[in-house]
């Protein structure tokens, strides 16, 4: 159902201004200073835990064997990468070591990474161009998938199939199992049925869920069942994507599981960090080879015949080390693939757009990573008068209008367009920095 927004517009209190934003929530903490966080427990082993990122025997199959009109459903709603990226899943090698040692810098008050000499974060601009997600524009919020009622999964589910015993199957506690599903669409193309958008909504169930909203034994919640089900009505679900990506972040890096999704993180490390595209190299890199930019298409596709520049960066401390002495001109501040992108902006300084998702609003600094999106920035932006995250109660009053007012921000956001070069005002970085100093970690030597 639709609703305007714009209506409600009245209901949200102004800022108040920096000051209140420090009353509001607390300043901003040295990660070792953050009680639990990884930086200061090098012994801890937070990745990759039980079997959620196992490979999957059942996924290929089952994609192979969908009939052409249903991956046409999957790629009209937008999920042509996620589709290629889940048929080669059991290719890809995940480097843990180099995902904990990027949730070690993870600060979990900014929803950014902390590096020696700058602040960066996955840009949702960037994650639906990695992901080949659909975008919208400016006056199309009311596409942002999100639900302020009760979630019943078994509606969801009944448009695959009525029968109770495959619904049992399919479901436990607040969880959805992707196995019985895979099944599900197994038999009806064996059958050969003409069920083609239920076999293509359930198909985005299990590539979604393995690629987007991974949990542990090939599970996904309620919530973000509902998230892919808007894909199909339309919707657009990357602010979820990253919101649940920012959120499993946070809880790695306090010591918990890593829930979100390891493909796009990889695919950001690769574009800023790892590789670079060399024209005339004639060797091929065997990093490349079962890395995730090599299945990837459009302007974010690399030859395998690339310079990986951490090929010699091997086990968990190496990462670490490296990660943790990472200059300005090491990260590939503006990919190619950016260049001329517009990305979205808070309004003004200190007041924080919020991530959409079915299972919490998370705060989103992206102004703080002013290297990365171009804009000018003399000293560190204070945190957002926003907590980084806050869960949801669906069906609750309060969360009706704590959503309606992140919809009314997002309407009322600045642009700004990325640069393949930006002139840079001396001065300004060297104050910038100085500022930045003031959050570096210190002590606990990892």
């Amino acid at each position: 159902m639709k609703r305007i927004y714009s209506a409600f517009a009245e209901d949200i209190p102004p800022y108040s201004g920096p000051k209140a934003a420090r009353e509001t929530y607390a300043d901003l903490k040295q990660l070792s200073a953050i009680p639990g966080h990884i930086y200061t427990r090098p012994e801890l082993q937070i990745l990759p835990g039980q079997r959620r990122f196992s490979k999957m025997p059942w996924l290929v199959p089952m994609l192979e064997q969908l009939p052409p009109t249903s991956i046409g459903h999957l790629k009209e709603w937008g999920l042509s990468t996620v589709f290629v990226l889940a048929r080669n899943y059991n290719k890809l090698v995940h480097v843990w070591e180099s995902v904990t040692a990027m949730a070690v810098l993870w600060h979990p008050h900014t929803n950014s990474f902390i590096f020696p000499e700058f602040e960066a974060t996955i840009l949702l601009e960037e994650l639906e161009i990695m992901l080949g997600l659909p975008r919208y524009q400016s006056g199309e919020e009311f596409a942002i998938s999100c639900t302020v009622e009760q979630i019943n999964s078994w509606s969801i589910l009944a448009y695959i199939t009525t029968k109770k015993n495959d619904l049992y199957s399919m479901t436990s506690g607040m969880h959805v199992h992707l196995l019985p599903i895979a099944q599900w669409i197994t038999s009806q193309c064996k059958r050969k049925t003409t069920n083609y958008t239920a076999i293509s909504k359930a198909a985005a169930i299990c590539i979604c869920g393995v690629i987007l909203f991974p949990e542990s034994d090939g599970a996904i919640s309620f919530g973000n069942l509902s998230i892919i089900d808007s894909i199909s009505k339309g919707m657009k679900i990357r602010q979820a994507d990253l919101g649940f990506l920012y959120a499993s972040l946070t809880s790695a890096a306090l010591g918990g599981p890593f829930n979100g999704s390891v493909v796009a993180l990889e695919l950001w490390m690769g574009m800023h960090i790892q590789f670079r595209a060399v024209e005339d190299l004639t060797t091929e890199c065997k990093t490349m080879r079962n890395h995730s930019l090599a299945y990837v298409g459009g302007g974010l596709h690399m030859s395998t015949r690339a310079w990986c520049k951490m090929a010699q960066v091997k086990g968990i401390q190496a990462w670490r080390q490296y990660l943790r002495s990472l200059t300005v001109a090491d990260f590939d501040m503006r990919p190619r693939f950016m260049h001329g992108r517009t990305i979205h902006l808070p309004q003004r300084t200190g007041l924080a757009l919020r991530l959409l998702g079915n299972g919490a609003l998370v705060s989103y600094n992206l102004d703080r990573c002013h290297l990365q999106c171009g804009t000018a920035r003399t000293v560190v932006p204070l945190l957002s008068h926003f907590p980084p995250i806050q869960e949801r109660k669906r069906g609750d009053a309060q969360d009706e209008r704590d959503m309606r007012s992140a919809v009314v921000h997002w309407e009322g956001c600045a642009t700004s367009e990325i640069q393949a070069e930006v002139e840079e005002d001396d001065d300004a970085i060297r104050e910038y920095v100085e500022a930045l100093r003031k959050l570096q970690p210190v002590g606990g030597n990892i």
